[in-house]
């Protein structure tokens, strides 16, 4: 959805409207909680914006199916997300887990209610302040298909350096950086060169 927009003509008609509205109204709330993520850091309210944390939006629409043997398979492998921060809405049925100590946890679905994911770039931006959240989906038991719809945020410029790392306001010498300047290139290079995983960019740049 940015910072190319998309060609409006090229999106299904049945669900146009929703799909700019919904990129509309996602990233109103999610700039909502990057300023209040910025205040608890000690920043600026607006400083993530200023950094365009929210200006690189990827809209993803996600089915599972019925699955008849939901015992044998996963509807999605446990993962981190790479990214700033995601907001997911999702239907009445049941299936997302989060990671909580050494136990996974049902998120019930709520009528109406957004579920906001930490990722790998703001925990390692926060210098570990703020925690990616490992998740999953198991197979779908129910008749009738699990669907969520999912906004990622990301930021669409980076440094001069085409680097980026923890932000140099949160470091001193009580909390020093625990880690290392990484490019843009390695970056893009760990998410694309393997599967879903849990934070393996983050333990290959942790000092």
């Amino acid at each position: 959805m940015a910072p190319q927009p998309p060609e409006v003509e090229r999106m299904p008609e049945i669900c146009r409207r929703e799909v700019i509205a919904w990129d509309t109204h996602a990233k109103k709330v999610a700039e909502t909680l990057m300023e209040l993520l910025s205040e608890g850091l000690g920043l600026e309210p607006g400083k993530f914006k200023e950094l365009t944390f929210s200006d690189t939006r990827l809209f993803v629409g996600v089915c599972y199916p019925h699955c008849p043997q939901p015992d044998l398979t996963m509807g999605l492998a446990s993962h981190t997300d790479p990214t700033v921060l995601t907001v997911l809405l999702q239907n009445h049925v049941p299936g997302l887990q989060v990671r909580h100590g050494d136990e996974w946890v049902d998120v019930k679905p709520v009528p109406g209610g957004l579920i906001i994911n930490a990722g790998d770039f703001l925990q390692i931006v926060s210098n570990g302040e703020y925690n990616s959240i490992q998740h999953r989906v198991i197979a779908n038991p129910c008749k009738e298909p699990r669907i969520s719809i999912v906004m990622f945020f990301s930021l669409a410029k980076w440094k001069e350096s085409d680097s980026y790392g923890p932000l140099p306001e949160l470091l001193s010498p009580e909390k020093p950086a625990i880690y290392r300047n990484f490019t843009k290139q390695e970056y893009d290079d760990n998410f694309y060169s393997k599967g879903l995983d849990s934070k393996s960019f983050i333990d290959k740049i942790r000092i």
